[in-house]
């Protein structure tokens, strides 16, 4: 029997509805070999879109799905026995075409477990360690109505156990229909991220508590700029887009555009009357702590790498599923744990699953990935769904269901 969800809203807790998250498309940073974004189905693309069959029982969970509100649902699902896929809905409103395989989507704050796996590679690499202090690396960014960038370390800026406030939680651009289509083409900065995050005295002292917050991968990027010379997306593309062939999977800057075929995202930010289509958004609000674009294939192979441990050293990939207790999670995630850019979700029929969600206005990607890799779910889901949570209960229970099969 599935756990039952209570009814309080996880906006401010797995990414608050857009900076957490993987805000706007494809932009630089995320280009083929060619030097332009790509768009055509070769290497990876192919899968992505059809390496796959379609499952009934799968599409009967993406139909459960769909009858909680949302618009368009892709759904992905890989085993011993091969992949599967079922998708529901539309993916455009406006032309009424239907939700397809590979189409791609802003995978919100699924970003994190991306840019985690970088600055792990560079503590395997010796040019960072995980008890390094921010303030070693930023000196002065960090500081002010209380905030000490000395006492905070680069372990828990990605274990979430920091206790700096969440810039998205000061976000006027979240508030409103009005508000985001005003703000929806700014260009952000990290200082200027971490500098709304300062505004606020810290949640509570560094390594005391857990509490999401997007201001933590904010500075994460930041360290990985300082460490390389490069910024986040540049690292993550040449270290897992390129070398996986993730050829639909973008790392943006500023580019508001998602390039080829993708799921449009619509949100009513809680007001009556439809939602507006929210799909163009300069990424740049979300940065490193969410600004990525994927499909269901390339983030199946991406977590199959990391987990099968062909990104990380063992050591490396020992720490990042190393968690702690999230009880703020709870609400979604009945036992959530939090360890290095992973959850860690218990499972019906006994055992955990690894998990990074994401959600901004329009869109909520989903994933569950065995701890060997060697089973994967992924799912994406556009509108607001349902304000109850049925909506997250039955992406909970189509994941667990496929990993429990």
């Amino acid at each position: 029997m599935k756990t039952k969800l209570t009814s309080r809203v996880v906006a401010t807790t797995l990414v608050t509805a857009l900076a957490g998250i993987g805000l706007t498309l494809p932009a630089s940073g995320a280009t083929g070999p060619s030097g332009t974004a790509s768009d055509t189905t070769s290497g990876s693309a192919a899968r992505s879109a059809y390496g796959t069959s379609h499952s009934k029982a799968l599409q009967a969970e993406v139909d459960a799905i769909m009858k909680t509100g949302t618009v368009g649902v892709v759904a992905r699902s890989t085993g011993p026995r091969g992949s599967r896929y079922a998708t529901g809905g539309v993916a455009d409103k406006a032309t009424d075409a239907a939700a397809r395989p590979g189409d791609r989507f802003r995978i919100a704050s699924a970003s994190k477990t991306f840019v985690a796996t970088v600055m792990l590679q560079l503590v395997g690499e010796g040019s960072v360690s995980l008890d390094d202090t921010v303030e070693d690396w930023l000196p002065g960014v960090v500081s002010g109505n209380g905030n000490d960038g000395s006492a905070i370390t680069v372990r828990q800026l990605l274990q979430h156990t920091s206790g700096l406030f969440n810039y998205t939680a000061d976000f006027p651009m979240l508030t409103s229909a009005a508000a985001y289509q005003a703000g929806r083409y700014t260009t952000w900065t990290p200082e200027q991220l971490v500098a709304i995050s300062m505004r606020h005295a810290p949640d509570f002292e560094p390594g005391t508590k857990w509490s999401y917050s997007n201001t933590n991968y904010i500075l994460a990027g930041m360290i990985i700029q300082k460490a390389t010379g490069h910024s986040w997306d540049k690292e993550v593309t040449k270290r897992i887009i390129r070398p996986l062939d993730l050829d639909h999977t973008v790392a943006p800057t500023t580019d508001s555009r998602i390039r080829g075929r993708h799921l449009h995202g619509y949100s009513s930010f809680g007001e009556t009357g439809p939602g507006i289509d929210v799909t163009a958004f300069n990424p740049s609000a979300g940065g490193a702590a969410g600004a990525m674009i994927s499909t269901t294939a390339d983030l199946t192979t991406f977590y199959e790498a990391l987990l099968g441990g062909r990104l990380l050293r063992p050591a490396e990939l020992a720490a990042m599923k190393t968690t702690v207790r999230a009880p703020e999670l709870d609400p979604a995630w009945d036992g959530a744990r939090y360890g290095l850019g992973l959850m860690e979700v218990p499972l019906t029929c006994g055992g955990s699953y690894y998990s990074h969600g994401g959600d901004l206005p329009g869109y909520t990607t989903r994933n569950g990935v065995s701890a060997d890799g060697r089973r994967t779910v992924v799912l994406n889901a556009t509108g607001d769904g349902s304000p109850d949570m049925s909506t997250q209960q039955a992406t909970n229970d189509l994941i667990d269901d496929e990993l429990c099969a």
